[in-house]
């Protein structure tokens, strides 16, 4: 199972307060260290909650129980928690402010995660497929033809601000900047005449968003 804590997003976009793990399988899940965290509490009274009452928590879904390996040599276990687990496990507290706090933030990250999804399969993706096959008809058999797709791939994650592998985690805003670069991408490599001079045409036809997003975390530093 990968274990991934980082959202992918653009500079000061849209990463929620509280950083959502996700699984091979995409799913987002509440880590228990990062919950305890929040709570001001030691994660080891955290974990044997969700530990002590695993029956409980698997009539909400299966508990990904892993370890994780320190650079002490030792090693830590956690819990990832579904929304529903992560809520019940809240249940087990009295109701104090960090309690409350921290209900308000899985409600927002749990909420941010299910949208991002929805853009992606509603926004992201049918773009993305638009800008494959724009690439695919203008390379015209070219063996070059999975180079210009890596390197437009290249450009799309340099624009939002996101490595390799994150775009499936990434936030709402993120998905749809991404269909929105895909949709540009896509425009200009058509509206050339061959498969030549496809990088530069992707690269210039995506720079006037990437102006107006610099722009945009210029002024939110400047807030």
């Amino acid at each position: 199972m990968n274990h991934n804590t980082k959202h992918g997003v653009m500079p000061g976009a849209d990463a929620p307060e509280f950083v959502l793990a996700t699984t091979a399988k995409q799913e987002h899940r509440a880590d228990t260290r990062l919950m305890a965290r929040e709570l001001g509490t030691t994660h080891k009274s955290v974990f044997e909650q969700a530990r002590n009452y695993k029956t409980d928590f698997e009539a909400l879904g299966e508990v990904p129980f892993q370890t994780e390996a320190l650079p002490s040599g030792q090693s830590v276990k956690f819990a990832l928690l579904n929304e529903d687990q992560a809520f019940l496990l809240l249940t087990f507290s009295r109701n104090t402010a960090k309690v409350r706090s921290l209900k308000l933030k899985l409600i927002q990250a749990f909420r941010d995660a299910r949208r991002a999804a929805e853009l992606r399969q509603t926004e992201y993706l049918p773009e993305y497929r638009e800008m494959r096959e724009a690439i695919h008809v203008a390379a015209a058999g070219s063996p070059t033809e999975r180079f210009l797709h890596m390197n437009a791939n290249k450009a799309l994650n340099q624009l939002v601000g996101i490595g390799a592998g994150q775009r499936g985690t990434a936030g709402p805003l993120t998905q749809s900047l991404m269909a929105v670069g895909c949709a540009l991408a896509a425009k200009a490599v058509r509206e050339g005449k061959d498969g030549h001079g496809v990088q530069q045409r992707i690269k210039t036809a995506l720079l006037p968003l990437a102006g107006v997003l610099a722009l945009g975390v210029q002024k939110g530093g400047e807030a």
